[in-house]
């Protein structure tokens, strides 16, 4: 048979595989969680060949077979080294994620979630979107928490009970996914200890909320692997969990977690899968989170029987599937969810024999049955000989890609199949006995269909997502600054801020973008001229905003969190200069139209706080402590500062406590996944622990971008708002 030769494997990774002496019992030691591929599939460019005086090697039976002995030696020592037990692969309630290849990490901020004016959750419009797109999912992994996760003391557990509808809400959410049988995780972040404490110990708090809510599995994130005591936390309530860590764990660890995100390099020849080669059982999505192509992904997916992360909407930053890619994911996840049993097998082949340049694929027997999952890493078409196998008689060969059978030439004691694959694309192979079976009889109906259109067809280009600036409309224009306004009095202004965002870099689609840029980006530099307006000096207090209660007897129709630090309608002793907090949006516009006035732009909030001279803070260009509250770094969450305590952080124009006590609103962008607040000035809560809590924004040229959901969600310990009003 003749094997492919002389194919590039990234440089580094080699060079890691060939020095590595990790375990000495494998010549293909793992480089993270990828083990290469056989060395004869190293390629030296052409003239590094003849440099060397020497010619590549070609992949002889021989040489594949010594590499495939190698890896299987290491797999049987490796279980024993580790004490490996596969107990919870045979547990019914953990056996779905086996076949759980497409899952998304889904914000709930996402607008395809919830309904905010009719107060409810949209789950079946957000599935029917993903069928639509890229044929559906087998599970979702809910995220509440991360990026707003420390704006206040809320910890991972309380920003998911403050979604709609609270625990209650939670509950019907997960059975709606449930209905339509997706299985159903949220994120566990250890990270988080610098917010409240939950009490108990957190395998005990985790296990205890899952089951409260009916939830099937945890992601842990940032965690090299979940430790076994929150499996066995888990089992001790009756409700078992799956756990799936998203860095590389300890070999040990497979025995309790039974899925892993997989986030690899990308070289020409394909890897395999550490822990899937370890446990065949063991599900892998593959997460690539910021890259517009989906193309590497979905092929070592493929190749190794595993399965993808569709994360799209990372932290509020759309990188959507195109159509070529939602094509390819959903032709991918037909064939896998059909033969998904074969992907257990113990005698699974990595780089089973092909004929083809850059045609690579894993053979995967199953009783009397075969399975091929082949991925073309060629940037064209191949067609004609691809496989030679032993002849057998009677063995009926099918191209579940295309959905046609196959009729193989006789050469020998050898059959040769001859089909067709994609540049960049996908074919899968099954080899039976006599008749193929119902199931594959309506899959190879259904591919036929499928990939009547080759995958070059669908547009490949990816495209930002446009945000749009929610309107806030004008006032009554004001002749005088009634009492407690400034007026400003506008003028030439050089906008210039940054979005604050921890990650993201600089792509585009991060942060915001104002109505005259043409897409969000992270930094912003705009000559723009600001009218004449008149500004609240201090930001709307408890005692403020009570007038405004008892004035319109105002109830929000979402009321979870609202005032969440009054009691009975009332705030706390000595409470009436502090500023309101525990307000969402909705809430500060409707005591703005109540007061005559709104909120501000965001331009505006700058320019009452930087004037014209471009001052780093209100007060001047250097950090003044004394001009701000005291840092809070506890884990519950003190009472903010009185308004007017901070006379020296007064702007050139006299606006008071723009800095550092509590967040204020400003404007609000959309798009058709998201909705986010601007925030503005930073608070006096800093969690400590983590460098993943909400950032501050004290810089006048610095912003925050709170992602929204609902008013019970948005709702918060340390935002508040002051408000504006046009001038004459």
């Amino acid at each position: 048979m003749k094997h492919v030769t002389g194919l590039l494997v990234g440089a580094a990774l080699l060079a890691c595989a060939s020095v590595s002496v990790q375990a000495q019992d494998t010549h293909s030691n793992p480089v993270g969680q990828q083990i290469p591929p056989p060395s004869c599939y190293t390629a030296l460019e052409e003239w590094e060949n003849l440099r060397a005086g020497t010619v590549v090697p070609s992949c002889t039976p021989a040489a594949h077979d010594a590499w495939l002995n190698d890896i299987r030696h290491w797999r049987t020592e490796r279980r024993i080294r580790v004490g490996y037990d596969d107990a919870r692969y045979d547990n019914a309630a953990l056996k779905w994620a086996q076949s759980s290849f497409i899952q998304p990490q889904m914000m709930v901020q996402d607008r395809t979630l919830y309904d905010p004016v009719a107060h409810k959750y949209t789950v079946d419009r957000y599935l029917d979107d993903l069928v639509k797109r890229y044929g559906g999912i087998d599970s979702v992994l809910v995220w509440p928490t991360y990026p707003n996760m420390g704006i206040d003391d809320r910890n991972q557990h309380d920003m998911a009970r403050s979604m709609p509808g609270g625990v209650d809400g939670l509950k019907q959410m997960v059975a709606d996914f449930h209905r339509r049988g997706v299985k159903v995780m949220f994120p566990m972040m250890m990270w988080d200890q610098g917010t409240r404490d939950p009490g108990k110990p957190w395998p005990d708090a985790i296990a205890d909320f899952m089951k409260e809510i009916g939830a099937d599995g945890i992601n842990g994130d940032t965690q090299d692997g979940v430790p076994l005591a929150f499996s066995l936390s888990a089992e001790k309530t009756g409700h078992p969990l799956a756990f799936e860590p998203e860095l590389s764990a300890a070999d040990e660890a497979l025995g309790w977690n039974v899925l892993h995100w997989g986030q690899y390099r990308y070289p020409f020849v394909p890897t395999v899968d550490k822990y899937r080669w370890l446990e065949p059982r063991h599900q892998v999505h593959i997460s690539d989170r910021w890259n517009h192509s989906k193309t590497d992904n979905l092929q070592f997916a493929f190749f190794n029987g595993e399965g993808w992360e569709s994360w799209e909407n990372i932290w509020g930053i759309w990188n959507g599937v195109t159509p070529r890619d939602g094509e390819a994911i959903r032709r991918v996840a037909t064939i896998e969810r059909a033969v998904a049993p074969f992907f257990a097998s113990e005698g699974w082949e990595p780089f089973a024999p092909m004929t083809t340049y850059g045609v690579f694929a894993s053979r995967w027997p199953l009783g009397s049955q075969t399975l091929w999952t082949i991925v073309n890493r060629n940037p064209y078409d191949v067609e004609g000989r691809q496989m030679t196998v032993p002849f057998a008689a009677g063995t009926r060969y099918f191209d579940l890609y295309h959905g046609v059978e196959l009729h193989p030439l006789r050469d020998g004691t050898m059959s040769v199949l001859s089909f067709a694959t994609e540049a960049h694309g996908f074919g899968a192979v099954l080899a039976v006995a006599g008749e193929p079976d119902a199931g594959i009889a309506a899959l190879l109906a259904k591919m036929k269909t499928m990939t009547a259109k080759p995958l070059s067809s669908y547009a490949a280009d990816w495209k930002e997502l446009p945000q749009t600036l929610v309107e806030i409309k004008a006032t009554t224009p004001a002749a005088t600054a009634p009492q407690g306004m400034v007026k400003i009095p506008g003028g030439d202004f050089d906008f210039k801020i940054e979005g604050i965002e921890i990650e993201g870099h600089n792509d585009a689609g991060v942060d915001v973008q104002y109505p005259w840029e043409p897409g969000a980006r992270r930094f912003h530099d705009h000559r723009m001229t600001v009218k004449p307006f008149l500004i609240d000096q201090f930001p709307v207090t408890n005692a403020a905003f009570k007038k405004f209660l008892d004035a319109t007897h105002y109830r929000p129709a979402d009321a979870l969190n609202f005032l969440k630090d009054w009691t009975g309608g009332a705030y706390p002793k000595g409470w009436d200069n502090k500023p309101v907090t525990w307000v969402s949006s909705e809430d500060a516009r409707a005591y703005a139209a109540w007061a005559g006035k709104r909120l501000p732009h965001e331009w505006e909030w700058q320019f009452a706080a930087q004037g014209t001279d471009g001052r780093a803070y209100p007060w001047g260009n250097d950090w003044d402590a004394a001009a701000v509250p005291s840092p809070d770094h506890e884990r519950t969450l003190h009472a903010p500062d009185d308004v007017s305590a901070h006379p020296k952080g007064a702007s050139p124009f006299g606006i008071q406590d723009l800095v550092g006590n509590v967040w204020q609103i400003t404007d609000e962008y959309v798009d058709d996944h998201t909705s986010a607040a601007i925030l503005r000035g930073g608070s006096h809560y800093q969690p400590g622990g983590s460098i993943w809590y909400f950032p501050q924004a004290y810089r006048n040229d610095q912003h925050g971008k709170l992602l929204l959901m609902a008013p019970s969600y948005d709702r918060s310990g340390t935002v508040g708002f002051r408000c504006v009003q046009d001038a004459q």
